[in-house]
């Protein structure tokens, strides 16, 4: 396999932090094999937060967590294959 990492964070504030959180994943993008997005959905309304994780292929997790952390996001998770 070999420098496979998968990020997980909590993102806060899903609609205040939306446009700064996708303008980081497309500066990562070449580096982003699989994104998946949970988030509560309650009668039709959803929460305000949610998890994302991230299947990152090379050397940028580093910098990708780092970024996050500038985001409103909680608890950035990283396990490395």
């Amino acid at each position: 396999m070999g420098n496979i990492s998968v990020i997980g964070f909590q993102l806060n504030h899903r609609t205040d932090s939306a446009v700064k959180l996708q303008e980081v994943l497309t500066k990562y993008g070449c580096s982003i094999k699989s994104r998946i997005g949970l988030h509560e959905v309650e009668n039709g309304i959803c929460s305000p937060s949610g998890i994302i994780l991230l299947e990152i292929i090379d050397e940028n997790s580093e910098k990708l967590v780092e970024e996050l952390n500038t985001i409103d996001c909680a608890n950035v998770q990283i396990m490395k294959f």
